[in-house]
């Protein structure tokens, strides 16, 4: 249902193209957003994401010909091909089309892949201090660049350099007093940016899993174990993960959740430490998917899920109060978080999710 509710209210054709679908990342939408003149390159690279998800769990020629739709929209609607000026845009693309690729035969994927792998290759910065940079040319090395690009890196047969950006975000983004990793580094100042947030400790619990899974080696597992306690004692209650937003902010949550499953279906080990950590992360799974799911709206038979699992939906009263995109990169949160699809792609997450963890029996 949190397919259906997606495709109905957010997928459109291109520009009026035939074989072309994106998502409009609002509902209601403005015109500008209808006519993807606004449309998120990273929120769309979470949309078919979302779309393996769906395709992998049931596998049906419409979901995969919508896949391909999907990334052949994206490289259309980016003008210039795959690429952007932004790494953590690249990366979480990167990972998206991995994944088609390897679970659909996604056709538009290989030459997508060699391009964006390019990129995020030969970003590493060693003479800076290593880490890449979240933009061309900046000064800021962050942890939403670095932990997609390494997993995308890994999953595409980087291994070496996979590890040297675990290793690096461990030494220089892991905050010694909570455990939890901070959102980035200005290089070569050092001059540390020290929010958290949620979407930050998933990806770097989910490229630890993946490193454990691929070299065997401990440290990989003890980061896991560290950060996933931080991650329970700091950012959920009661089990459920914690606050949310809309904009960029609405993805933040839900990517945790995608990697927390991977925790719980993917950390090798048999010992108890593992075990409890397997158990700890389907835990938070399965509880935040409880309560977004008693949390939601149901409009015309589908679900609207809250930007906060926590607490009820609230309906969007039209596409008055959008979001917009800063001149610093980043996306604002509509007036009513709920109306942006990057909220409810987070609750599609978390409904596959917790389908995932289920199935497995944890």
């Amino acid at each position: 249902m949190a397919e259906s509710a997606i495709i109905s209210r957010h997928l459109r054709p291109l520009w009026g193209l035939p074989g072309t679908t994106l998502g409009v990342v609002g509902w209601p939408a403005t015109k500008r957003e209808r006519l993807f003149l606004s449309w998120h390159y990273w929120w769309q690279a979470h949309l078919i994401d979302c779309a393996v998800d769906a395709a992998t769990r049931v596998p049906t020629p419409a979901r995969r010909k919508r896949l391909g739709a999907l990334a052949r929209s994206h490289r259309l609607r980016n003008i210039t091909g795959w690429t952007n000026r932004y790494y953590d845009d690249m990366a979480w693309l990167a990972i998206a089309l991995e994944r088609a690729q390897r679970t659909e035969d996604t056709e538009e994927a290989p030459g997508a892949l060699l391009a964006l792998e390019k990129e995020l290759y030969e970003a590493w910065d060693p003479d800076t201090g290593g880490g890449i940079p979240w933009r061309v040319g900046a000064d800021y090395f962050n942890a939403p660049a670095n932990g997609p690009a390494a997993i995308a890196l890994l999953r595409l047969g980087r291994h070496e350099r996979a590890a040297e950006m675990a290793d690096w975000l461990d030494a220089t983004l892991r905050d010694p007093e909570t455990g939890l990793i901070l959102d980035g580094i200005h290089l070569p100042s050092g001059e540390i940016e020290r929010p958290v947030f949620t979407y930050c400790q998933g990806v770097v619990l989910g490229l630890e899993t993946e490193l454990a899974v691929h070299t065997g080696e401990a440290k990989h597992l003890e980061r896991v174990h560290r950060l996933l306690a931080a991650v329970e004692d700091r950012m959920t209650t009661r089990g459920v993960v914690q606050g949310g937003g809309g904009g960029d902010g609405g993805l933040f949550n839900g990517i945790l959740i995608r990697y927390l499953a991977l925790v719980a279906l993917m950390l090798p080990g048999d010992d108890a430490e593992q075990e409890a950590d397997r158990r700890c992360a389907a835990s938070i799974v399965l509880s935040s998917a409880k309560a977004a799911w008693a949390n939601r709206l149901e409009v015309e038979g589908e679900p609207l899920f809250g930007h906060d699992w926590s607490t009820r939906a609230q309906l969007p009263g039209g596409s008055s109060g959008a979001g917009y995109f800063t001149s610093g990169g980043s996306v604002t949160s509509s007036k009513v978080p709920e109306r942006d699809l990057s909220v409810q792609l987070s609750g599609w997450m978390l409904m596959e999710a917790a389908h995932m963890v289920s199935a497995a029996g944890l």
